[in-house]
């Protein structure tokens, strides 16, 4: 597979896997076609490995390399660790504060963002998972931007392992998509297209990373601890919250645990 990747442009790496990442958002969509009802401590319990997931690619694929490539500047390699994972954080603030979005099971009336009553449910719906996805596609970007820059900190085989684990975490975000909608009385059709639809922002966001880091190279340690605290900031208001609402609080928290220690062994294993 890495062979396969290194004799294509960057750009063109980022965007090949987030097919595979919107595909992965499409599969978990597509169990609407399968199934009436999803048993909902389970999805609970994927939302949670997904915030592991999301919580070890933070770390392992992007804080650490930022850290690595920071050391030897004119500043302490912690400064733009810590400068561009406050400034990803704040930035999906603002745009959770601007975007009209509902969150998986909350009633209408607690939709957040500008005029979230103007929007269907669905809609709002679709908006939440792709909420999640701009961070993600952005770390993929970046990550492979960063190897496309010749950086020894960044590796093939790690952005290809973001990726990965970036994609496993995406089958319970198309589900928690579509089976509310198929719940709420949409169609079977259009509950799957509205689940993988969300997942459409993934390879944007991805060309966008790859793009912006390759030509401001110096920029780089700040892009990729950006794109953790964008993660980050997700697992904290949304997909913890999310997972536990229901009342699955320990299988959820035991299934984040899973979540990272898988991340952390793709990231280490093959990075």
């Amino acid at each position: 597979m890495i062979d396969f990747f290194m004799g294509i442009h960057p750009v063109m790496q980022a965007l090949f896997v987030t097919l595979f990442t919107w595909g992965m958002t499409a599969l978990g969509a597509a169990l609407v076609f399968t199934t009436k009802s999803f048993n909902q401590k389970l999805l609970d319990g994927m939302l949670g490995f997904a915030g592991g997931v999301m919580i070890a690619a933070s770390f392992w694929s992007l804080l650490s390399p930022a850290l690595e490539m920071a050391e030897g500047g004119r500043t302490p390699a912690w400064v733009p660790a810590a400068v561009g994972f406050i400034l990803g954080g704040i930035f999906l603030w603002g745009f959770d504060k601007l975007l009209p979005h509902l969150h998986p099971n909350t009633p209408i009336d607690q939709a957040e963002g500008i005029h979230p009553e103007k929007k269907k449910r669905s809609t709002l719906l679709m908006f939440a998972i792709t909420l999640h996805n701009i961070p993600e596609g952005l770390a993929i970007g970046v990550a492979f931007g960063a190897v496309a820059t010749g950086s020894p900190s960044a590796s093939l085989a790690g952005a290809i392992a973001l990726a990965i684990g970036i994609g496993i975490q995406n089958f319970p975000e198309g589900v928690a998509v579509s089976m509310p909608l198929f719940r709420d009385g949409m169609s079977r059709k259009k509950s799957f297209l509205y689940g993988q639809f969300s997942g459409m922002v993934e390879p944007i966001s991805a060309v966008i990373g790859v793009l912006a880091v390759s030509f401001i190279e110096p920029l780089l340690p700040y892009a990729l601890s950006f794109a953790a605290g964008a993660m980050i900031f997700v697992v904290a208001e949304e997909v913890i919250p999310g997972s536990q609402e229901e009342g699955n609080k320990d299988f959820a928290s035991m299934s984040l645990m899973i979540g990272f220690t898988v991340m952390m062994i793709l990231d280490v294993s093959l990075g």
